[in-house]
C-alpha cells in the first residue's frame, strides 16, 4: 500500500511539474524565461552528430542552470553566461551553421529521428518542452519542419551612412567601378551571372590579393547558359572561390540575392551581374551604402549561404567563353547622387523582408509609387499598398510592357483600377514604354511619402517573400528618394498603356473571373520561362529534393 502511495505522489509531482509546458509548438510559453525554440534530431553525419536544441535565454542567463532531457537522458549546460538564442548540442563542433551561438552540452543525450518529447530544465524544474514528430534529413523544427541551415536574421540598421543611389542603365559604370576599387574582401552574390567586364573586375582582384568569393543560383530558370559555366570555371581558375547553391539539402527555392561586399561597403540592386544587368538594358535602382555594420551583416549572410550542404564549389576550367554579345548604348539622363545622412536598413528574405517592406507600406501616409515587373493579386505588399489607397495615400503602380508579361500585367491593370474605381481611390496603373531609354523594367522597389525607398532583389509575390533567398535596402533619405521619384516620373511619363474608362465598365463581371486566373502564384520575373525546370511548386515536410516546376506559362528567369 505505502509502495502505491509513492508512485501515486511521483506522479502527482511529476503532472506539476510539467503544467503549463510547451508540448508541440517549439516557441515556448513563458514570455521572461528560458524557452525552446527549436530542435534539429537528425542532422546530415554519422551518429547524428550535430543535433541540437535551439534555446532563447533572457540576457545574463547562466547556462549551468539549464539542463536538456529526453526522459531518458539529461544533458547539462556549460558553466557560461549568454543571452539570446544559443545552440545547445553535445557535439558542438559539429553544429552546422545555424543562427545562434552553440554551446557544449555535458552529459549524453541522443535525440530520437523517430520522434519524442524534449524537456528543457532551469534549475531543476521543468520550464518547457516541446514534441516533435518523426524528423526528416537536416531539417529544424519550429512547429513545423524547415531547412537546417536556413538563416533567422533581424533587420539590420545604420543611421547617419553614406549613401550612392544610382539608376540602370543610365548610371551604368557604379556597379563595376565598386567592385574594381575593392582591397580586402569582395563578396558578390548572383541569380545569375554571366558579365565578362564583372568576372574581370573578380580576376583582378583576386591577383590583387583581395579575399575574392563569388556565390550563384546552381539551378536558375533555363538552365546555366555555357557562358556562364565557362566564366565561373575560369574564375575558379583564378583563385576566386565560387560556389553554387542547389541540390537535394536546398535550403531556398532559389538564390535570387544580388549584392556585393566591397570591403565596408554594401552594394545592393534589383539586376542580374549580366550585360543587361550592369548597364546594357534593364531600367534598375542600386545603392551602395558604406556602412561596416551592413556589410558585416552580408558577409554574414553570404558565409551562411556559402557554407551549407546545398553549396557545392564550382571546379577550375580554363575554356574559353563563347564569343562576347554585343551591347547596346542608353541615354544617360540620371546621374547617381550621393547623400551623405541616410538612415538604412537591411532586410532578408524569408528571414525578415516580408514584414520589413509590408511595415513601410503600412506606414505610408501621402504617396507611394511601385515599380515592378510584374505583382502578384495576392501578395500581401500589394494589399498593404492598397490598404495605403485606402487610407488616402496617392498610389500609382507602374508595371514592365516586356512581351513575356504584357498580357498578365494587362489583366492585373484591369482588376486594380476596378478596385480602384469602385472605392474611389486615387490608384493609377501603367504598363512602361521605354521608348528607347531601356529594354525593359527590372526594378523591385517603390518611393513610400517622399521619404523611404524599397530596392532589392524582392519580387512582390509570396514565392519570393516565403522560400528565396532575397536582400532588399530600405533607404530613408530625401535626396535618395527625390532621385528614384524623379527615375519613376520620367519612366511614368515615357508611354503607358491605359485601360480606357468604357473597358472598366464593359469587363464587369469577367474581371472576377480574371482574377482568379491571375492569382497563379509567380516565383520571379525576369525572363521568359521553359516547359520545366525541376522543382516543385509545394513547399514539402522534406527537402530531399528541388521542388517541381508551376505551371510553365507562368514562369520567369
Amino acid at each position: 500500500m505505502r509502495r502505491a502511495l509513492a508512485v501515486v505522489a511521483c506522479l502527482a509531482l511529476l503532472v506539476a511539474g510539467t503544467a503549463g509546458v510547451a508540448t508541440s509548438t517549439g516557441s515556448g510559453t513563458t514570455a521572461d524565461g528560458p524557452t525552446i525554440v527549436g530542435v534539429a534530431p537528425n542532422p546530415v553525419a554519422d551518429g547524428d552528430r550535430g543535433e541540437f536544441v535551439a534555446v532563447r535565454v533572457p540576457p545574463g542567463t547562466d547556462l549551468s542552470t539549464l539542463a536538456v532531457a529526453d526522459g531518458e537522458t539529461v544533458a547539462r549546460g556549460p558553466n557560461r553566461t549568454a543571452g539570446g538564442r544559443v545552440l545547445l548540442s553535445t557535439a558542438p563542433e559539429a553544429v552546422p551553421p545555424v543562427s545562434g551561438t552553440v554551446y557544449h552540452l555535458r552529459g549524453d543525450l541522443s535525440l530520437a529521428n523517430g520522434g519524442e518529447r524534449v524537456f528543457l530544465r532551469h534549475d531543476g524544474a521543468v520550464v518547457d518542452a516541446v514534441r516533435y514528430p518523426a524528423a526528416p534529413p537536416a531539417e529544424l523544427w519550429t512547429g513545423s519542419w524547415h531547412p537546417l541551415g536556413a538563416t533567422d536574421y533581424d533587420p539590420v540598421a545604420a543611421a547617419n551612412v553614406s549613401t550612392r543611389a544610382f539608376a540602370l542603365p543610365d548610371a551604368a559604370e557604379v556597379p563595376v567601378s565598386v567592385l574594381r576599387r575593392a582591397e580586402r574582401r569582395l563578396y558578390v552574390a548572383a541569380y545569375t551571372f554571366r558579365s565578362r567586364r564583372v568576372a574581370r573586375a573578380l580576376r583582378d582582384a583576386s591577383r590583387r590579393g583581395v579575399d575574392v568569393r563569388l556565390l550563384v543560383e546552381g539551378s536558375p530558370v533555363g538552365g546555366t547558359p555555357p557562358v556562364q559555366w565557362a566564366l565561373l570555371g575560369r574564375l575558379a581558375a583564378a583563385g576566386v572561390e565560387v560556389t553554387r547553391l542547389d541540390g537535394p539539402r536546398a535550403r531556398y527555392r532559389y538564390h535570387h540575392a544580388k549584392y556585393a561586399v566591397v570591403d565596408d561597403r554594401a552594394l545592393v540592386t534589383s539586376e542580374n551581374w549580366t550585360p543587361s544587368g550592369t548597364g546594357g538594358g534593364n531600367r534598375g535602382w542600386g545603392a551602395v551604402v558604406a556602412s561596416e555594420r551592413i556589410a558585416d551583416r552580408l558577409t554574414g549572410l553570404f558565409r551562411a549561404d556559402a557554407g551549407w550542404l546545398d553549396g557545392h564549389r564550382v571546379a577550375a576550367n580554363h575554356s574559353t567563353p563563347p564569343p562576347r554579345a554585343s551591347e547596346r548604348a542608353f541615354p544617360s539622363r540620371f546621374d547617381a547622387v550621393r547623400a551623405e545622412n541616410a538612415s538604412v536598413r537591411l532586410l532578408a528574405a524569408p528571414d525578415n523582408a516580408g514584414d520589413g517592406v509590408e511595415g513601410v507600406l503600412r506606414n505610408a501616409s501621402e504617396s507611394v509609387l511601385v515599380q515592378q515587373v510584374t505583382v502578384d493579386p495576392q501578395s500581401r505588399l500589394l494589399n498593404a499598398t492598397l490598404a495605403a489607397a485606402r487610407r488616402g495615400a496617392r498610389v500609382r503602380v507602374l508595371l514592365s510592357g516586356t512581351w513575356y508579361v504584357r498580357e498578365e500585367n494587362r489583366r492585373l491593370a484591369r482588376l486594380l483600377e476596378r478596385r480602384a474605381t469602385a472605392a474611389g481611390l486615387d490608384l493609377s496603373v501603367r504598363l512602361a514604354d521605354p521608348r528607347g531609354r531601356y529594354d525593359g523594367v527590372h526594378v523591385k522597389g517603390a518611393v513610400v511619402d517622399g521619404e523611404r525607398v524599397v530596392l532589392g532583389s524582392l519580387n512582390w509575390n509570396p514565392t519570393a517573400v516565403e522560400e528565396n533567398r532575397e536582400v532588399a535596402l530600405v533607404v530613408e533619405d530625401e535626396r535618395v528618394a527625390r532621385h528614384f521619384r524623379r527615375v519613376f516620373v520620367a519612366d511614368w511619363r515615357g508611354g503607358a498603356w491605359r485601360v480606357p474608362a468604357s473597358v472598366v465598365a464593359a469587363v464587369g463581371a469577367a474581371v472576377l473571373l480574371t482574377g482568379l486566373v491571375v492569382a497563379r502564384r509567380v516565383t520571379f520575373s525576369e525572363g521568359p520561362r521553359p516547359a520545366t525546370r525541376g522543382r516543385s511548386q509545394r513547399r514539402p515536410s522534406s527537402r530531399r529534393g528541388r521542388r517541381a516546376p508551376p505551371p510553365a506559362s507562368r514562369g520567369r528567369t
